[in-house]
């Protein structure tokens, strides 16, 4: 009896505390990189869709299944889109929240620390890590929220002593993220080596001696190698260089602390914990010093030199991803054993100057938007009322031109409109130049729409003609007023919605 009121009590905890990361960290399909992912969602559902720009998502998703798994639940539940992208948000978030309670449950015995970590976690989803231009978690459905959550998972199999159950999860979550995955399974590989007695006493002897550093690591790459010495095209050297995150050698200051900080903590983490006694929590912070260290270490090679630089889409350093969610748990468990205890005060506290920080951050990054946009929502924001009219009212093989940097404009937010329209678009500058880095044989068509858009503000009846000529585009997105010539059945204060003759 007792052991079921305990499995109630912390599923209902688990569920309360899921439901508040939602509700802190927002929930809006569609920005930012969901338009590469949501976009492709609708296009396995429905084939019709995106008959003219599909290989600016599909390409890229080509190593992943996730868009597959996701149409294939739309298709057997028969919910809509939307309510199935909403359902797979809460469940990554929620076994999330259960992989990081079963990490700190076998870290720490005390409750009151547990569920501190968790409660930290929880309001800490949409913090930056470092210089990467990642959260710890995305406020969309992303197959970096599922991987991470199997990851966790599996790492809490290997602490409960049970590794070979991580295998398949590790699996699971590498056709789900690739490159998530892959940091994940390099993190289970050092912890499984702390675990290990014998490993574990010839690493403690190596740092003990200032010598961890001069190991040497061989990676094993198992496709062929000639691409990354082959030199790059000028197109793709121009989408590359604007992300600047990628370029680790041109980060700020406070991004390199950001980076090496977590390591230091982990670092006096471990000696704290073994001076205590605390073995398995001592080994977890080593494991995780060493991780890091490796990580950094590949990091800075790749990196730093230029014949290497087809490996920078690569983005070595997300493995501070991983970091960064053990350094909250961890900061949350440490608060809630040594300053919260059991005093209500200083709980109620904690989590009103945590949850509340975050979510007016939140709100102040999304501004325009509903901080919930959940599924049949009639949103105010001018863009999204433009793109859900172009998706009811115009053809489903429509050609949109739009300005090629709308995702910036005031009030936008980051929403994708090939996601939310439902209709292709030429290519734009900023979301699109992502794809570019990965996919780098669409440079060339990428550059071609970009610039023959360029100056699109300032466009004319005759400009729109052009475009239509070249591309075959026969819808447009514009301003209102909308320019002279043009025929369009909507508008809004902001916008207009308009065919080229």
């Amino acid at each position: 009896m007792r052991l079921r009121r305990n499995f109630a009590v912390n599923f209902l905890l688990v569920l309360l505390f899921t439901t508040l990361g939602l509700a802190v960290m927002g929930y809006h399909p569609g920005i930012e990189d969901d338009g590469l992912y949501l976009s492709a969602v609708k296009s396995n559902v429905n084939p019709a869709l995106y008959p003219h720009d599909a290989d600016f998502f599909r390409l890229q998703l080509q190593a992943t299944f996730f868009d597959k798994w996701v149409a294939g639940f739309v298709h057997l539940t028969g919910l809509s889109v939307a309510t199935s992208e909403l359902l797979w948000q809460f469940g990554c978030i929620l076994l999330t929240v259960f992989a990081c309670w079963s990490i700190a449950r076998k870290l720490f015995p005390e409750d009151r620390a547990q569920w501190a970590g968790v409660a930290f976690v929880v309001a800490m989803f949409t913090l930056p890590v470092a210089g990467t231009a990642l959260y710890m978690a995305d406020q969309h459905l992303h197959p970096r929220n599922v991987a991470t959550a199997i990851v966790l998972l599996a790492i809490s199999r290997i602490l409960a002593g049970k590794r070979w159950q991580a295998v398949p999860l590790l699996v699971l979550a590498f056709f789900t993220h690739p490159i998530m995955a892959a940091m994940g399974i390099s993190f289970c590989f050092f912890l499984i080596l702390v675990l290990t007695e014998s490993a574990y006493v010839r690493l403690a002897a190596w740092l003990r001696f200032g010598r961890a550093a001069g190991g040497s690591a061989v990676a094993a790459v198992l496709v062929p190698l000639g691409w990354i010495f082959e030199p790059p095209s000028p197109v793709w050297k121009k989408a590359l260089d604007t992300r600047t995150y990628y370029y680790l050698y041109k980060w700020e200051w406070y991004e390199w602390l950001g980076a090496l900080a977590p390591l230091l903590l982990f670092w006096l983490l471990w000696r704290f914990a073994k001076k205590r006694g605390q073995t398995l929590l001592a080994r977890f912070a080593l494991a995780v010093f060493v991780y890091g260290v490796f990580q950094q270490a590949v990091a800075m090679l790749m990196l730093g030199f230029p014949a290497l630089i087809r490996l920078t889409p690569l983005q070595p350093m997300r493995y501070l991803h991983l970091v960064y969610f053990f350094l909250v748990l961890m900061a949350g468990c440490l608060l809630g054993k040594y300053l919260l205890k059991a005093v209500i005060w200083r709980w109620a506290l904690f989590l009103l100057i945590v949850n509340g920080s975050m979510f007016g951050a939140q709100r102040a990054e999304f501004s325009s938007s509903d901080h919930l946009e959940l599924p049949g929502q009639q949103s105010a924001n001018p863009w999204l009322q433009a793109f859900a009219w172009v998706r009811v009212n115009t053809p489903v093989d429509a050609y949109f031109a739009l300005d090629p940097r709308y995702l910036e404009a005031p009030h936008e937010d980051y929403h994708s409109f090939r996601a939310l329209a439902e209709r292709s678009q030429l290519a734009d500058a900023i979301k699109d130049t992502a794809v570019v880095t990965q996919v780098p044989e669409l440079g060339p068509v990428w550059d071609r729409q970009v610039e023959a858009q360029k100056g699109f503000k300032n466009f004319k009846l005759a400009d729109f003609e052009r475009l239509k000529a070249e591309f075959g585009v026969d819808w447009a997105l514009v301003a209102y007023p909308q320019p002279a010539g043009l025929s369009c059945p909507w508008h809004n204060d902001t916008l207009s919605v308009c065919q080229i003759p």
